[in-house]
């Protein structure tokens, strides 16, 4: 007698799973029972699951939330950008945490002075020979010689009045970094600059939470630069200087938090009044192991240093453009090294920290309807090796800002001199629009450091040196530029895995807070737009 079939499930043997489907050939009527009691309660938790998701789904659409993912390669004006968000919309939060980044912009300037000292070293061309012949094609210099390099007669002098700055290099190092260079960590409480003076740090090592990778800052290693790119600017001022032994080849690691910023901001150190007889405040300034005393006296060699001609001509002659560095603030020693010098917003926008991590910042935006909407916005380390960490953030994102840095034509990776700065920033483009996860995901593109391109093509730089096939066109900014934009544009329109998504492309220098600041406002009405439209549709 054949046994009665069961309902709903199919009589195919073939398929693997409807066979384990199948009750057993020899089920009782307890083991049916029991299995389809089973099968119920399943059903039931299966049910519950949905109902969750279906809540969870109609929250999202009666609270909706944006997020924004910032990508691009180091060093492309990421957290810059990010700074200017917290600048719009954070803004008292932003000129309170400005005093936390001086001891930031203290090292950015005194690693700026000391290679500017190793590069004009009548030392420096046997040491790049000798790197060279020792099997890694590195060199400061391109087509200059020994034979006709310019002398900076007054090095001595510079090398002598500057030798404060070594230490004091070193101070800050230790200020910022952790024992433990592969941990993220949390400084102490209240910085006492006398403690970092004698080489001791109290810190604790904290951990990352949620399965993601714990958000730091680093302070990238020394940057040299390759026979690739002739034209180079130095390394930023936050990596460390060829001619610290202790600082060479280290990352530096603050962990990136407002704790970080407390630790750091020195506000509990002012106190008022100084006696009972005066209104006059104590502040920093009148700490005698506090950093400012060393630069404030070295700001005059520094001055001499940067303003000699002597030391322009021979940058020039090794085609090194300190100015394109990130964290540049040669220009500013005397306002810098005031003993009362306070952070402006400039000076926060421009100081160099590089980024490592993926960090994450909460903002409340109103809409065109004045309805304050949640944001998140992730920005993400854009190394090589750090390029793995951005997938998981992709998931339910509503719009990238990528960042690809157009004036590094000329320039290499740093962790691959093989590989030009601006070819990779396409490879990288090519991928992201690409991506079948991103499918749905607005994009702004910010073709970024307009300014340093202008200057650069006015320099005499030509585009089709390092880029043959732009050819023989005009090469000023405005038919440069152009070729770019063009560029990026037409490699979303082949590659796209959706052509019609919302697409902007700007001309950016993100370090520009006025027209910075109008095209935030631009990607930020587009983003809240196309969101709210998606929430409709779900």
């Amino acid at each position: 007698m054949a046994r009665p079939l069961e309902p709903n499930r199919r009589r195919s043997f073939s398929d693997p799973l409807a066979a384990a489907l199948m009750p057993p050939p020899n089920e009782s009527a307890a083991d049916r029972e029991r299995r389809l009691e089973a099968e119920s309660e399943a059903k039931r938790v299966s049910d519950g699951i949905d109902e969750m998701l279906r809540a969870e789904k109609k929250e999202k659409r009666a609270k909706p939330e944006v997020k924004v993912l910032i990508l691009g390669q180091s060093e492309s004006g990421k957290s810059t950008t990010l700074k200017q968000f917290q600048l719009m919309h954070a803004t008292a939060a932003f000129h309170a945490d400005r005093i936390a980044w001086r001891a930031v912009i203290y090292l950015n300037l005194v690693r700026s002075v000391r290679r500017i000292l190793d590069a004009v070293s009548p030392d420096s061309d046997e040491a790049e020979d000798q790197e060279t012949v020792s099997g890694r094609a590195i060199s400061l210099t391109s087509q200059s010689s020994v034979i006709s390099a310019t002398r900076v007669l007054k090095y001595p002098q510079y090398r002598h009045a500057l030798e404060p700055l070594r230490e004091l290099e070193e101070r800050l190092i230790r200020m910022l970094s952790s024992p433990n260079e592969d941990e993220p960590t949390h400084t102490a409480p209240r910085p006492d600059w006398s403690i970092y003076a004698n080489g001791n740090s109290n810190t604790q090592v904290t951990v990352g939470k949620n399965g993601r990778p714990a958000p730091f800052i680093t302070i990238p290693p020394s940057r040299t630069s390759s026979p690739l790119s002739p034209s180079t600017s130095l390394p930023s001022p936050g990596g460390s200087s060829n001619s610290s032994s202790k600082s060479k080849n280290v990352e530096v690691s603050v962990h990136h938090t407002s704790n970080w910023k407390k630790a750091f901001s020195l506000g509990n150190r002012i106190k008022s009044p100084k006696s009972a007889h005066t209104n006059e405040i104590e502040g920093w300034w009148d700490d005698p192991s506090d950093p400012v005393h060393v630069l404030n006296s070295c700001a005059q060699p520094m001055l001499a240093l940067w303003k000699d001609p002597s030391v322009k001509q021979r940058l020039r002659e090794k085609r090194i453009r300190v100015e394109e560095g990130s964290g540049f603030f040669l220009d500013e020693i005397s306002r810098i090294t005031a003993l009362r010098y306070f952070p402006s917003d400039q000076d926060v926008l421009k100081a160099r920290l590089k980024t490592t991590g993926v960090v994450e910042h909460s903002f409340s935006i109103a809409d065109s309807q004045r309805r304050l909407i949640p944001w998140k916005i992730y920005d993400v380390g854009g190394a090589r090796n750090q390029r793995h960490a951005w997938a998981p953030y992709f998931e339910d994102v509503n719009a990238i800002i990528f960042l690809a840095p157009i004036s590094a034509f000329d320039q290499v990776l740093v962790e691959d001199p093989e590989v030009n700065r601006l070819e990779d920033s396409v490879m990288l483009w090519k991928s992201v629009v690409s991506n079948k996860l991103l499918a749905h995901v607005s994009i702004i593109l910010f073709l970024n450091k307009v300014d340093l391109l202008q200057a650069k093509l006015k320099s005499g730089v030509r585009l089709s040196h390092h880029m043959p096939r732009y050819g023989d066109r005009p090469n000023d900014y405005e038919n440069v530029s152009s070729y770019f934009y063009n560029k990026f544009g037409s490699i979303h329109q082949t590659f796209s895995s959706n052509k019609d998504r919302e697409f902007k492309i700007h001309l950016t220098s993100v370090t520009d807070t006025r027209r910075t600041a109008t095209i935030i406002q631009n990607v930020r009405d587009i983003i809240i737009t196309v969101n709210l439209k998606n929430i409709h549709l779900m």
